[in-house]
């Protein structure tokens, strides 16, 4: 059973309905069969229960009816709502953090992601252990009488405290290899995929690099585990392309926190493709919640191409007419039927050309590292041979000219002239 809270005017009964229609979404991924919905219409949410007294009743006789064994709140539950509405309805009580955390743990595959999730949980479970115990505790008042189960309750905290940093100092090590294991990407262009979950980006990945094997399912968060593959645009025009964790409204700040390490890709990315599912009816909304999303992990640029997705499933043309006017430096692809990609990769061809440099070097023909690097890593526009030096003019993306810089100044037989054309 779905529980939402509408309190008019602030969150309109149709909103609400609109995230319990996401909500249902998120259970079913879960693997929840959803039996009922009930919104309650309440200015502010009861300090004891969320709901009022009057539907938390209904809510009881609904229950034992249906012979419901879980119910799922669309808002936050304080640890006391939590335990009070177990304690009356007889039945598991969640919140959507909670939810969204169980389906992060079974889609979790990786050794990182495990680690990552098995934080956020703790951290989520972490003020909610006080109670838990109760049934043991016989603490009365005087000196010396703390009972066993105030004992157990510290006991389990200090647990799940060390635990927690046992975690975050794992995931910590985990980051310094990978950011090791990752540095010589630094002189290829680096593209991230990031967009609300179920957009389409692991199928997008798939799309424009058939090897990458991604998981794509229509389901919520198929992806948590960041992929990286080589995407080849043009001659020496080489791209990674990473496909991200999805965001979603309401995103536990505990998840944004724990899998900080897994966004690296997106803040050292050299810009972003922002995928849209353009035939959600909230396609706006699930933009705007990308950009705040962004904007918490700290994505202060505007390097982002828009990528609206799904254009196949548009019944009336007239929309897409409008998106485009609306929005003209988007791109407007279908990634199952593979709409428009060319396109897509025109512009990112055309947006990572921004990053290069034409430039001109001269170097004695015995110089076979630095002939080979540039071959290897730049295009080279023209080569002539003058006696035994080379000179040779090539286009190559910033991210390299530290290196190309580095190895000229150490080859005494290398002679760059340093103007750009």
């Amino acid at each position: 059973m779905l529980i939402g809270l509408s309190s008019l005017p602030d969150v309109p009964r149709t909103l609400v309905e609109e995230y319990l229609a996401e909500l249902a979404f998120l259970a079913d991924t879960a693997g929840a069969d959803v039996v009922n919905t009930i919104i309650q219409e309440k200015k502010q949410p009861d300090p004891a229960t969320a709901l009022g007294k009057g539907k938390v009743e209904e809510l009881a006789d609904l229950v034992k009816d249906d012979a419901i064994d879980i119910v799922i709140f669309d808002d936050d539950l304080s640890p006391m709502q939590a335990r009070n509405l177990e304690r009356i309805l007889e039945c598991k009580v969640i919140d959507r953090t909670g939810l969204i955390l169980q389906i992060f743990a079974i889609r979790a595959k990786s050794f990182q992601a495990k680690m990552q999730v098995e934080l956020a949980q703790l951290e989520y479970l972490l003020p909610r252990l006080s109670g838990a115990w109760t049934h043991l505790s016989k603490q009365k008042g005087g000196i010396g009488t703390k009972g066993p189960g105030e004992t157990q309750i510290e006991t389990d905290r200090r647990l799940v405290r060390n635990r927690i940093s046992v975690l975050k100092k794992k995931l910590r090590e985990v980051s310094l290899q990978h950011n090791t294991q990752t540095r010589g990407r630094v002189t290829v262009p680096r593209v991230a995929l990031v967009g609300y979950t179920n957009a389409g980006k692991s199928t997008l990945m798939n799309a424009l690099c058939p090897e990458a094997g991604a998981f794509a399912e229509n389901r919520l968060f198929a992806t948590l585990d960041t992929k990286t593959r080589r995407l080849q645009l043009k001659i020496n025009k080489l791209v990674l392309l990473s496909d991200t964790v999805g965001f979603i409204r309401k995103l536990p700040h505990t998840l944004v926190e724990s899998f900080k390490s897994t966004l690296d890709e997106v803040l050292q990315a050299d810009f972003l493709l922002h995928v849209i599912d353009v035939s959600h009816p909230a396609f706006e909304e699930q933009m705007e919640v990308v950009r705040q999303t962004l904007s918490e992990i700290g994505v202060m640029h505007d390097h982002i191409i828009e990528v609206f997705n799904k254009i196949d499933a548009l019944e009336d043309p007239s929309i897409l007419t409008g998106l485009r006017n609306k929005y003209p430096d988007a791109v407007f692809i279908s990634a199952v039927r593979g709409l428009n990609l060319s396109v897509l990769k025109e512009r990112i061809s055309d947006h990572v050309a921004r990053d290069y440099k034409v430039r001109k070097v001269k170097t004695h023909v015995s110089n076979y590292k630095l002939i080979g690097y540039l071959y290897d890593n730049a295009e080279v526009i023209e080569k002539r041979h003058v006696d035994e030096l080379v000179y040779l003019t090539i286009r190559v993306h910033r991210n390299n000219l530290k290196q190309i810089d580095a190895m000229l100044k150490a080859s005494a037989s290398v002679k760059h002239v340093p103007a750009d054309l």
